[in-house]
């Protein structure tokens, strides 16, 4: 989630208003801060939570790592004042994701205990808690559906094209292995489906990554799935 409130919702009016009182509320709590290099990890997964963080500005990555060793990578985020470690903080277990920073960063450091006071002094600000988590669930679940239910060209060809027509809370990776964990699978299967979707004039390589040659015929392919 981020420390300003998503524009949309049932609660989003009030949000709007409350924002400044929020952001002031949150730092509140904050003990300090710390400097992260790319590659250095925010959150581990499977540890205890410390702190909440929040991170001002910079990129950073998320992944789960299943017991059979393979890896699923949610995206990488562009960070505007994202707050990380707040679903673990309300149920109270250890870190559900690995959040690692893909460049250098500072990352303001919120006390857990001192957020717990605040919190039972001023309930009003769960609203936005509630409301974040509540979208950012509803994203995460698309997300995991798609993977889940949908054929990886699929899926590859569908995040090219949401891409293409809005600017996405999380990106894609430079990397052929990054890419290929961000949809469920392997590097060669990975590679299998771009192939078949180039063979079908859909997208091509540019110099940017995959790019899309005809809209049209792109959308009337993933029409053949429903």
């Amino acid at each position: 989630m981020r420390i300003k409130p998503y524009p949309k919702g049932r609660f989003s009016t009030l949000l709007a208003k409350k924002a400044t009182d929020f952001r002031a509320f949150i730092y509140q709590c904050q003990i300090g801060s710390r400097y992260f290099n790319s590659g250095d990890a925010i959150l581990k997964q499977g540890e205890p939570l410390d702190y909440i963080y929040v991170v001002p500005a910079g990129r950073v990555s998320m992944s789960i790592l299943a017991a059979n060793g393979r890896r699923f990578q949610l995206g990488e985020a562009n960070c505007d004042d994202h707050i990380f470690g707040e679903m673990e903080y309300f149920t109270e277990t250890p870190c559900q994701w690995s959040v690692v920073a893909d460049e250098h960063m500072q990352v303001d450091i919120i006390c857990i205990k001192k957020l717990t006071e605040l919190l039972h002094a001023q309930p009003e600000m769960l609203f936005f808690f509630a409301s974040a988590l509540a979208d950012d669930y509803q994203d995460s679940l698309d997300i995991y559906t798609n993977r889940l239910l949908h054929p990886i060209a699929y899926n590859i060809a569908y995040d090219l094209l949401e891409r293409q027509q809005a600017t996405p809370s999380l990106s894609g990776f430079d990397k052929v292995n990054q890419e290929a964990e961000r949809f469920g699978t392997s590097g060669r299967v990975y590679r299998r489906a771009v192939k078949t979707l180039m063979e079908k004039d859909l997208i091509r390589k540019g110099e940017l990554g995959l790019e899309i040659v005809d809209e049209q015929a792109l959308k009337l392919f993933l029409d053949t799935y429903e």
